[in-house]
């Protein structure tokens, strides 16, 4: 094989194959283009970005807006759209729910940054 070809990003196979724009491997079968593998294994080596319902990178201590109302299991209210959430940080969460808060009147909890806008 080629010297020049890039291992597979799924597997680390060194046998990979150009068929037109994508790359492939012929051990997982794994298809990708070249340019999206290499971004792949730069995010992979530094930290991962996580972003808020519009886009834009969230970082600890940042304060976000709750976009939409939210249940929360043994409370009569929920979270209100508009509610400010100061001093964020970001974890490795379960299920998704990657921000650590408090939140006044509830104290503290995981929220998704699907849920949440940068202020």
């Amino acid at each position: 094989m080629s010297d020049n070809l890039p291992p597979c990003p799924s597997c680390s196979s060194e046998y990979t194959y150009e068929m037109n724009a994508l790359m492939v491997c012929p051990e997982c079968g794994h298809e990708w283009v070249p340019a999206e593998g290499d971004a792949e294994q730069a995010a992979g080596a530094g930290e991962r970005e996580i972003r808020d319902a519009v886009g834009n990178v969230l970082s600890d201590g940042d304060t976000v807006t709750v976009v939409k109302a939210l249940k929360v299991k043994g409370s009569a209210s929920g979270i209100k759209a508009g509610t400010k959430v100061r001093n964020i940080r970001l974890v490795d969460g379960v299920d998704g729910h990657d921000i650590d808060c408090r939140i006044e009147g509830f104290g503290a909890m995981q929220l998704k940054s699907s849920v949440v806008k940068k202020v």
